[in-house]
């Protein structure tokens, strides 16, 4: 290798979206960068110290001095709350596109090459490992998963804000209880004041529910949380957040049954005040969900979870109806990104991806093989969101990408296990369809749409020297895209240190070893033997002893949908898209927003002397999506016409298409003899994570290791448990594991 191509990136090719990075950086840009970090900094440390002192006397006296200098501007106090409480996570999304967008449009993904060339670039390993908070798992049989150490600060940091807030109002109230009232007046009143401040608390969880699950917006982006794990943030805020409003209706359902008014007060809609009808039946569409996302009713009836959980529109919507539009600004600003990102999503989810190839493998296991442009960019760690109208017009289903983005400019695989109905009889239709003979017999169509990809913004698999995979079952499908991305860059000469690799894979039959077939490792890269210690430990569960036919690989049954004279790939509208588009987008939208707002003050509330609360909370709602709409309608519009001019001048013709579906198809046909060389079957046996860790320590020395699980939950718990021991306990010539899980679970 040339001694120069060590300072070069990783990632380097045509296609793969990647740019050279040692061009000089100027000073202004330099210093241009580090001014809007230390703004959105000091902007989410400011914005989270407002809400966590917020009970504090001294905090509530400023903030009455604030309401009473900015109440008599055109928007009022509905202005005043919005500024204070959504206009901080606004302004840091514009922030962030305005440092994404100041060094270039690639500059992602110079980000994603610099980060690589510091950790995976480097001439010699590194001489220093060490303990990194987001990758040490701490709590791991939890009932919150395997949690890593910078996520149980974050979960502490909650808890300690509800008892806070608690305490502190708690304190408050009894300080105003009058002497002069009987002992059944006081309790009423303490329950009724102490309701309302759960529900305000509520308000300020809620402020942070919607972010995670924004799946393409540009905060997640730019601070590179992907999906799998911004879900499950969404899911601990959902509990504390229902929890807390859950609390805030029974208090008042408690205080009124006393007063003996409990049926009157909820059938209540006021005019001036909180409407209390629409809060029932935002709090009973909120239980819905909440129930039907626990762990034993979603495991049960998905579809039942699913469904209930497109709820949240009531939810959202009554909500503002009860508490009115300036409490409502609370929480809106996170709402609002939601908004963004669920109406991105809709534009992309509109169009019709063509299906170049469907295969059925003995295992059951089906893989797509997805039409996408040349310029959609993503990593081998991403996942995307399916929906096949023949089976359901409403239902998406994640998986994760099993190819490379080198493996292909033009198409994108993934690996699907049958599990339920849905899969089943997306099985169904493909086996139907490779029984017919005759050539020119009709197939059965399959109509795909797309949402994502949605992952990482850097590729984290390649910032390790050292790299251990463990995957239960399908959980090896994003690791063959790993793999992939790992030989072509050997094959290209591509600067890496990326040396040991070891893959531990639990499967329960013998059969599911053919979705080993979907890469062959040779015909990718036939020397990486001798640049890459690759070591694969298979352990296939329920059987005692190899099966007669080890070592063959049976018959797929596949078929090719032929796609129309302009293959239809996938939009490149959320997950990894155009940048500077995306902040276009997000800007107009949140600017359309305040001038719908000031126009309707000016015009219609104002002169008009419209006070009504629960009517002012819709108004605002409306505005939200009219401005998201109309604004970000029309940024939208021009960004396809946009995305149509770049895949004319990239030529997408059906010619190049149909080369890159015959590449596929010999990579992923040539495996007469691949298992054949796999060394490391064991049948009846379990994978010791204790033994595997301890013959990686022997074996690698003192270094960081970087350890990812794609399985079930008990294999991440097993697997989370022994890092911590060993990392606990390790000698000072022994690795440090670094966690990462790429599991996720809806």
């Amino acid at each position: 290798m040339d001694e120069s191509s060590v300072h070069n990136p990783l990632l380097w090719g045509q296609g793969s979206g990647y740019a050279n990075v040692r061009r000089k950086t100027p000073l202004s840009v330099t210093l241009a960068k580090w001014i809007l970090k230390i703004a959105m900094l000091a902007l989410f440390i400011s914005w989270i110290a407002l809400m966590f002192l917020f009970p504090a006397d001294f905090v509530q006296k400023l903030f009455e001095k604030w309401i009473h200098a900015t109440n008599g501007t055109v928007f009022g106090i509905t202005g005043s709350l919005f500024l204070l409480f959504s206009g901080p996570i606004l302004l840091i999304a514009v922030l962030s596109i305005a440092y994404l967008v100041i060094s270039g449009e690639e500059e992602l993904h110079e980000i994603c090459c610099y980060v690589i060339i510091n950790y995976a670039c480097r001439k010699k390993p590194s001489k220093y490992p060490s303990f990194r908070l987001w990758t040490f798992p701490v709590l791991v049989d939890g009932p919150f998963g395997v949690v890593s150490a910078a996520e149980l600060i974050g979960i502490l940091l909650f808890v300690v804000f509800v008892i806070w807030a608690v305490y502190a109002y708690t304190m408050s109230i009894l300080s105003l209880m009058s002497d002069q009232l009987t002992f059944k007046e006081k309790s009423c009143l303490f329950l009724e004041i102490l309701g309302l401040r759960f529900g305000l608390i509520g308000m300020f969880c809620l402020a942070f529910l919607f972010l995670p699950v924004a799946r393409g917006s540009i905060l997640l982006r730019f601070i590179d949380i992907p999906f799998e794990h911004a879900t499950r943030y969404h899911v601990w805020l959902g509990h504390l957040t229902m929890l807390l409003f859950t609390i805030h209706g029974l208090l008042y359902v408690v205080a009124w049954t006393i007063e003996g008014r409990l049926l009157h007060e909820i059938l209540e809609w006021r005019d001036i005040g909180v409407a209390i009808l629409p809060g029932v039946i935002s709090l009973s569409a909120g239980l819905l969900m909440w129930v039907t996302s626990l762990p034993p009713v979603r495991k049960l009836n998905f579809e039942l979870f699913f469904y209930t959980h497109q709820l949240y529109v009531i939810f959202i919507v009554f909500l503002a109806l009860h508490v009115g539009d300036f409490i409502f600004t609370m929480a809106a600003g996170g709402i609002f990104i939601f908004i963004l990102d669920r109406f991105l999503r809709f534009c992309q989810s509109r169009r019709v991806v063509d299906i170049i190839s469907a295969k059925c493998l003995p295992c059951g296991t089906v893989e797509l093989v997805l039409a996408k442009p040349e310029n959609l960019r993503y990593n081998a760690l991403s996942f995307v969101f399916l929906q096949v109208r023949e089976l359901s017009w409403l239902q998406w289903h994640p998986f994760s990408v099993s190819s490379s983005p080198l493996d292909g400019k033009y198409h994108i695989s993934v690996l699907i296990k049958v599990l339920g109905k849905w899969t089943e009889k997306l099985r169904g239709i493909i086996l139907e369809n490779s029984e017919k003979e005759l050539p020119f017999s009709p197939h059965s169509k399959i109509t795909a749409s797309v949402e994502g990809p949605y992952g990482h913004e850097i590729p984290y698999h390649l910032m390790y020297e050292n790299l251990i995979l463990v995957a239960g079952g399908i959980g090896i499908s994003p690791f063959l895209a790993v793999l992939s991305d790992i030989l072509h860059c050997v094959r290209e000469g591509r600067p890496c240190l990326l040396r040991n690799i070891l893959i531990v894979w639990a499967v329960k039959r013998s059969n599911e070893l053919s979705l080993l077939s979907t890469i062959d490792m040779d015909s990718i890269c036939p020397s990486f033997s001798s640049k890459l210690n690759l070591e694969t430990c298979i352990y296939v569960t329920r059987e005692s002893e190899p099966p007669l036919e080890d070592g063959k690989v049976q018959n797929t049954q596949d078929f090719s949908l032929c796609p129309t004279s302009k293959s239809c790939g996938m939009s490149v509208l959320v997950g990894t898209g155009h940048t500077i588009w995306s902040g276009l987008y997000v800007i107009s939208s949140t600017v359309g927003f305040v001038i719908s707002m000031g126009l309707l003050d000016i015009f219609y509330i104002n002169p008009f002397h419209i006070s009504s609360w629960w009517y002012k909370g819709l108004l605002f709602v409306v505005c939200m999506l009219t401005s998201v709409v109309i604004f970000g309608g029309l940024v939208v519009g021009l960004w396809h016409l946009w995305e149509r001019r770049i895949l004319a001048k990239e030529q997408f013709e059906d010619d190049k298409l149909n080369i890159d579906k015959a590449e596929h198809k010999e990579t992923v046909t040539r495996e007469d003899s691949h298992l054949a060389k796999l060394t490391g079957i064991r049948y009846g046996a379990r994978p010791d994570f204790k033994e595997i860790f301890e013959a990686v320590s022997q074996n690698w020395g003192h270094v960081d290791a970087g350890i990812i699980v794609c399985g079930p939950p008990t294999l991440q718990s097993s697997v989370a448990k022994e890092i911590r021991s060993h990392n606990f306990r390790r000698q000072s010539d022994h690795p440090i594991f670094h966690f990462n899980s790429h599991s996720f679970d809806l």
